[in-house]
């Protein structure tokens, strides 16, 4: 009888469990048993792995043999265990030391030919293993990058299971044709690390130019809403008639963020890994994500799910960057309430039949619509044909506990003619993200010491207890909670938007303007309030 065992991962969500990987051969009728919860991907690991060993010049034990995976409890998928699979027979086989395999975790696809092919999710596997006090793993070469971003972790790559055993047994590497270093063929190994049309996400682009805030013509109270929500990660709502530069806007915030923290850029790294949206080549995400989806998204999509256990929504996709749902009005009213929870939370949590988990969601979301079905209604053309019911069923798509959650509510006015004729650039990206790094410096500065970083995450019984604004400041704040036209949760959020337009001003505390302002911004009540001054 022999026995062996080494580890893997099973990803649930975008957080790991490590499984310890069993391999048990007794006399009997040759057979392969795999148990411990496996998925239909899994066990089909069963004819890769035999195949995958053969032809990597070892022989198949022709014994009784059965693989467990424990904890059984857990569900696991996916053709990542394949490789300590095919680890463990051999160790059972004493083809293989037992002894090297016991504290190694090792993750990867094997193909018939024995070549190690990569799997999506190693970041997050990985960190799950050091977690678990594991200190070497053993990934496919094309990953290694990857799993080197965990510290702590000693990581060996290897193309082929034939190097990995000659590792393992102190014999001669042999060295393996890599076919993705012949210029102009493509790489078939890359294959399993991008889902096809996964592109409701994506960065920066990879070449040319990216988006300029100087292209934006006119639209001054737009910028500055945009600065204002780039800097105290306020959610915005643009409302204007098509064409006046809803999307150029909302496509130009990203630019304004500041690069991602290294714990940030784990977290955000950890999501696309799972979801196959990691760019080939670019292990590290180091720039806010930007995701778009289509207006007819589904709530699957947006929020996370689909058959078995869930997987990342746009939501989490967008994970400490920018969610832009333009045409919102256009869509489903339930769907877009599903947006609720993560706006206050910066998670969700998914429940389906298959399993419920955890995933994250902190994003600035951008909402885009226009002000009737045609476009037109209450611009200086005129020309609106649509009913006032059709008009009132247009704007109910949006609810109203989900526009309490939005700061700015700006109105994107058509450009004028002079301004874009006379072809006058404004600001550029990165004069106005200078200005919003050093609000944010200040802001950090402030909540030193303190589990926050930026006035959107403070909570609203901190921010009126421990940092006061200007004396009457919030006079005309406090009237229009009164009258109703502010709710609590309302009031904190002009609080938050006054005190970013404070930090971006350079001033220790916000003023009865900087209130103002924020309440315009969020009422929609003109206050009186010129542009120069909230700049001062």
């Amino acid at each position: 009888m022999g026995f062996a065992r080494t580890c893997s991962v099973a990803l649930v969500g975008v957080e790991g469990v490590v499984v310890e990987v069993q391999a048990d051969l007794e006399p009997g009728v040759a057979a392969f048993t795999l148990v411990g919860l496996p998925d239909k991907s899994l066990i089909e690991s069963r004819d890769r792995v035999r195949a995958a060993v053969v032809n990597s010049g070892s022989e198949w034990p022709q014994k009784k043999l059965t693989v467990g995976l424990s904890p059984a409890s857990v569900p696991k998928g996916g053709s990542g265990f394949d490789l300590a699979v095919a680890c463990a027979v051999l160790g059972a086989a004493e083809l293989i030391d037992p002894r090297e395999l016991t504290d190694l975790v090792m993750i990867g696809e094997l193909g018939l030919d024995g070549r190690v092919r990569p799997v999506r999710g190693v970041l997050p596997a990985v960190l799950a293993t050091a977690d678990a006090g594991y200190r070497q793993v053993v990934v496919p070469e094309r990953t290694a990058a990857e799993a080197s971003l965990v510290p702590g972790i000693s990581v060996l790559g290897v193309r082929s299971l034939r190097q990995l055993i000659a590792v393992l047994t102190d014999g001669p590497v042999p060295e393996e044709e890599d076919e993705g270093d012949e210029p102009g063929r493509p790489d078939p190994l890359l294959a399993g690390l991008v889902v096809p049309g996964a592109g409701s996400c994506v960065g920066p682009p990879p070449e040319g130019r990216p988006p300029d805030l100087a292209d934006v013509a006119g639209q001054h109270g737009a910028r500055r809403a945009l600065e204002v929500a780039a800097a105290g990660r306020h959610h915005i709502f643009l409302k204007g008639p098509p064409g006046a530069g809803k999307t150029m806007l909302a496509e130009r915030l990203p630019g304004l963020l500041p690069p991602l923290s290294p714990k940030e850029s784990l977290e955000v790294t950890a999501v696309h890994s799972v979801a196959g949206m990691l760019p080939p080549g670019q292990p590290l995400v180091s720039r806010p994500p930007y995701c778009a989806p289509h207006h007819s998204a589904t709530m699957a999509s947006l929020v996370g799910g689909g058959s078995g256990l869930p997987r990342p929504g746009a939501v989490s996709l967008a994970h400490r960057g920018v969610l832009f749902v333009d045409e919102a009005a256009e869509c489903s009213a339930k769907v877009l309430d599903a947006l609720r929870q993560p706006l206050e939370a910066g998670h969700i949590v998914v429940a389906r039949a298959a399993g419920m988990m955890r995933l994250p969601a902190s994003f600035l979301l951008v909402l885009a619509a226009n002000p009737c079905p045609c476009g037109r209604y209450g611009t200086t053309a005129g020309g609106c044909e649509c009913r006032p019911s059709s008009i009132t069923r247009y704007r109910a798509r949006l609810s109203g506990p989900l526009m309490d959650r939005v700061d700015l509510r700006i109105a994107v006015e058509p450009v004028a003619r002079s301004e874009l004729v006379a072809g006058t650039r404004g600001e550029s990206t990165a004069v106005v993200a200078d200005r919003i790094r050093a609000a944010r410096e200040r802001a950090a500065h402030r909540f030193e010491g303190t589990p926050w970083r930026t006035n959107n995450e403070v909570p609203g019984h901190e921010l009126r207890t421990r940092w006061s604004v200007a004396p009457g400041a919030l006079l005309q704040a406090e009237r229009d909670l009164e009258n109703g036209l502010l709710t609590a949760r309302g009031l904190d959020r002009v609080l938050r938007v006054a005190w970013t337009a404070a930090d971006l001003a350079g001033r220790d505390r916000p003023t009865a303007e900087d209130v103002d302002w924020a309440l315009e911004l969020r009422t929609g009540v003109h206050r009186g309030v010129p542009l120069a001054v909230s700049r001062s």
